[in-house]
Protein backbone atom coordinates (compact mmCIF):
# COMPACT_ATOMS: atom_id res chain seq x y z
CA UNK A 1 0.00 0.00 0.00
CA UNK A 2 1.32 3.12 -0.82
CA UNK A 3 1.79 6.11 1.52
CA UNK A 4 -0.83 8.46 2.04
CA UNK A 5 0.95 11.19 0.97
CA UNK A 6 1.86 8.98 -2.58
CA UNK A 7 -1.83 8.68 -2.97
CA UNK A 8 -2.97 12.32 -2.43
CA UNK A 9 -0.27 13.20 -4.74
CA UNK A 10 -1.47 10.56 -7.38
CA UNK A 11 -4.64 12.56 -6.97
CA UNK A 12 -3.30 16.09 -7.67
CA UNK A 13 -1.44 15.07 -10.88
CA UNK A 14 -4.84 12.65 -11.74
CA UNK A 15 -6.65 15.81 -11.13
CA UNK A 16 -4.39 18.32 -13.45
CA UNK A 17 -2.28 19.85 -11.05
CA UNK A 18 1.69 20.57 -12.55
CA UNK A 19 4.73 19.87 -10.26
CA UNK A 20 4.91 23.64 -8.46
CA UNK A 21 1.09 22.86 -7.46
CA UNK A 22 2.00 19.59 -6.06
CA UNK A 23 5.34 21.17 -4.39
CA UNK A 24 3.43 23.67 -2.46
CA UNK A 25 0.35 21.15 -1.39
CA UNK A 26 3.61 19.58 0.20
CA UNK A 27 5.26 22.23 1.87
CA UNK A 28 1.77 23.14 3.38
CA UNK A 29 1.62 20.14 4.85
CA UNK A 30 4.72 19.72 6.17
CA UNK A 31 4.45 23.00 7.70
CA UNK A 32 0.61 22.40 8.78
CA UNK A 33 1.46 18.96 10.69
CA UNK A 34 4.43 21.07 12.46
CA UNK A 35 2.65 23.72 13.99
CA UNK A 36 -0.30 21.22 15.05
CA UNK A 37 2.31 19.39 16.41
CA UNK A 38 0.97 16.55 19.30
CA UNK A 39 -2.01 18.22 20.55
CA UNK A 40 -4.90 15.96 21.29
CA UNK A 41 -7.33 18.13 19.56
CA UNK A 42 -6.08 18.44 16.02
CA UNK A 43 -6.96 15.15 13.86
CA UNK A 44 -3.60 14.70 12.33
CA UNK A 45 -4.63 12.36 9.02
CA UNK A 46 -7.57 14.83 8.51
CA UNK A 47 -5.29 17.62 8.74
CA UNK A 48 -2.42 16.14 5.97
CA UNK A 49 -5.33 14.85 3.92
CA UNK A 50 -6.79 18.09 3.99
CA UNK A 51 -3.62 20.34 3.65
CA UNK A 52 -2.26 18.18 0.48
CA UNK A 53 -5.03 18.55 -1.16
CA UNK A 54 -6.22 21.97 -0.51
CA UNK A 55 -5.56 23.10 -3.91
CA UNK A 56 -6.49 20.28 -5.98
CA UNK A 57 -8.76 22.61 -7.81
CA UNK A 58 -5.51 24.11 -9.29
CA UNK A 59 -5.96 21.31 -11.98
CA UNK A 60 -9.27 23.18 -13.30
CA UNK A 61 -8.56 26.83 -12.22
CA UNK A 62 -5.84 28.96 -11.13
CA UNK A 63 -8.63 31.49 -9.87
CA UNK A 64 -10.66 32.00 -6.49
CA UNK A 65 -12.75 29.22 -8.35
CA UNK A 66 -10.26 26.17 -7.06
CA UNK A 67 -11.39 26.41 -3.76
CA UNK A 68 -15.20 25.09 -4.72
CA UNK A 69 -13.80 23.39 -7.57
CA UNK A 70 -11.54 21.39 -5.66
CA UNK A 71 -13.70 20.74 -3.14
CA UNK A 72 -16.32 19.81 -5.30
CA UNK A 73 -13.99 17.22 -7.10
CA UNK A 74 -13.32 15.94 -3.47
CA UNK A 75 -16.73 15.45 -3.28
CA UNK A 76 -17.84 12.88 -6.49
CA UNK A 77 -14.55 11.52 -5.58
CA UNK A 78 -16.17 10.18 -2.43
CA UNK A 79 -13.56 11.95 -0.18
CA UNK A 80 -15.21 12.79 3.55
CA UNK A 81 -16.86 16.12 3.39
CA UNK A 82 -14.30 17.26 6.38
CA UNK A 83 -11.78 17.30 3.61
CA UNK A 84 -13.82 19.08 0.86
CA UNK A 85 -14.78 21.26 3.73
CA UNK A 86 -10.85 22.12 4.38
CA UNK A 87 -10.09 22.61 0.79
CA UNK A 88 -13.65 24.77 0.26
CA UNK A 89 -12.26 27.14 2.83
CA UNK A 90 -9.03 27.48 3.07
CA UNK A 91 -8.47 30.88 0.58
CA UNK A 92 -7.38 33.50 2.64
CA UNK A 93 -9.39 33.24 5.97
CA UNK A 94 -12.37 32.27 4.64
CA UNK A 95 -15.44 33.41 2.26
CA UNK A 96 -18.79 34.03 3.60
CA UNK A 97 -21.82 33.28 1.43
CA UNK A 98 -22.49 36.61 0.44
CA UNK A 99 -18.83 37.41 -0.21
CA UNK A 100 -19.05 34.33 -2.57
CA UNK A 101 -22.09 35.41 -4.79
CA UNK A 102 -20.45 39.08 -5.12
CA UNK A 103 -17.37 36.82 -6.33
CA UNK A 104 -19.82 35.26 -8.83
CA UNK A 105 -18.95 32.31 -6.73
CA UNK A 106 -21.88 29.60 -5.76
CA UNK A 107 -23.07 31.62 -1.99
CA UNK A 108 -21.94 28.80 0.27
CA UNK A 109 -20.03 29.26 3.86
CA UNK A 110 -16.74 28.86 3.25
CA UNK A 111 -15.20 30.35 6.57
CA UNK A 112 -12.87 28.10 8.48
CA UNK A 113 -14.42 26.71 11.47
CA UNK A 114 -12.76 23.49 12.36
CA UNK A 115 -9.47 23.48 14.12
CA UNK A 116 -8.15 21.87 10.75
CA UNK A 117 -9.61 24.15 8.41
CA UNK A 118 -8.05 27.34 10.21
CA UNK A 119 -4.68 25.77 10.18
CA UNK A 120 -4.77 24.71 6.57
CA UNK A 121 -5.93 28.15 5.58
CA UNK A 122 -3.45 30.00 7.61
CA UNK A 123 -0.77 28.21 6.69
CA UNK A 124 -1.22 28.81 3.02
CA UNK A 125 -1.46 32.59 3.68
CA UNK A 126 1.92 32.32 5.44
CA UNK A 127 3.01 29.58 2.22
CA UNK A 128 4.53 31.60 -0.97
CA UNK A 129 5.49 28.31 -3.27
CA UNK A 130 7.61 26.41 -1.01
CA UNK A 131 8.90 29.47 1.07
CA UNK A 132 7.12 30.50 4.23
CA UNK A 133 6.71 34.44 4.82
CA UNK A 134 6.13 35.92 8.27
CA UNK A 135 2.54 37.18 8.76
CA UNK A 136 3.28 40.60 8.41
CA UNK A 137 4.20 39.66 4.18
CA UNK A 138 1.28 37.39 3.52
CA UNK A 139 -0.71 40.54 4.37
CA UNK A 140 1.19 43.32 2.71
CA UNK A 141 1.01 41.14 -0.50
CA UNK A 142 -2.52 41.14 0.43
CA UNK A 143 -2.89 44.84 -0.45
CA UNK A 144 -5.63 44.46 -2.99
CA UNK A 145 -7.77 42.87 -0.28
CA UNK A 146 -10.04 45.59 1.57
CA UNK A 147 -9.06 46.10 5.34
CA UNK A 148 -11.60 43.60 6.39
CA UNK A 149 -10.43 40.36 4.99
CA UNK A 150 -7.21 41.52 5.70
CA UNK A 151 -7.96 41.69 9.05
CA UNK A 152 -9.51 38.78 9.39
CA UNK A 153 -6.43 37.13 7.60
CA UNK A 154 -4.38 38.94 10.62
CA UNK A 155 -7.12 37.83 13.28
CA UNK A 156 -7.12 34.14 11.78
CA UNK A 157 -3.41 33.93 12.50
CA UNK A 158 -3.59 35.09 15.72
CA UNK A 159 -6.26 32.55 16.47
CA UNK A 160 -3.98 29.10 14.86
CA UNK A 161 -0.54 30.65 16.41
CA UNK A 162 -2.58 30.38 20.01
CA UNK A 163 -4.60 27.24 19.43
CA UNK A 164 -1.44 25.44 18.49
CA UNK A 165 0.54 26.77 21.43
CA UNK A 166 -1.46 25.18 23.84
Amino acid sequence: MPSPRRHYEAMLRDAGCDYGVIAHCHAVTDYALDLAGTSPLINRELLEEGAMLHDIGRGISHSIVHAQAGADLCRTLGLSEEVARIIECHIGAGISADECTLLGLLPRDCIPRTVEERIVAHVDNLMKGTKPVVIDRAISSAIHLNKKLRRRIYQLALDVEILCKN
